[in-house]
């Protein structure tokens, strides 16, 4: 009996080490379960979806999920840690889907995504395409007008209820 406890303990352990989490990179995504930190729907997406590992200084490093490459990076903007080293930022190959260094990718425009952003990141330089930085100012533009949109109706509501 000892012994079976033995090997169930032994695989429980090879287990729990095979499936957690090293602390850098990627982590596995469960499609059409995991929830996007931004929006909440499920990411589906297995091309222009988006990992995010970072967290305030000092504090554990965690992994968020996005089911748009630009939501991840609106969602990023106001976290004070969004600059830090040690942020990473993961996304999908748009043509493949594997996982590839968000800071370090080629970014275009045009593509259909979940948020209608309309990037997708690939990791060899792009024809016209995007640094990191320029996609960010592109998907930081983008929900500026959608804001005002917002902020428009809702003006435009307000005038006929009063």
């Amino acid at each position: 009996m000892s012994r079976l406890c033995a090997g169930l303990l032994a695989v429980s352990t090879w287990l729990l080490l095979a499936c957690s989490d090293n602390g850098t990179g990627p982590v596995e995504v469960k499609w059409d379960r995991d929830a996007c930190e931004r929006c909440r729907m499920v990411l589906s997406d297995r091309h222009h979806a988006a990992q995010i590992r970072g967290g305030p200084a000092g504090g554990k490093a965690r992994v968020y999920k996005f089911d748009d490459i630009g939501g991840a990076i609106v969602w990023l903007q106001d976290k004070a840690w969004k600059d830090d080293a040690g942020t990473e930022f993961w996304v999908n190959d748009h043509r493949d889907g594997r996982w590839i260094d968000g800071h370090k990718a080629s970014y275009v425009s045009g593509q259909r995504t979940p948020m209608d952003f309309g990037i997708g990141a690939q990791d060899e330089v792009a024809e016209g395409g995007m640094t990191f930085q320029q996609a960010r100012h592109y998907a930081l533009e983008i929900e500026s007008r959608r804001q005002l949109k917002r902020d428009n109706k809702t003006h435009k509501e307000n005038e006929l209820t009063n």
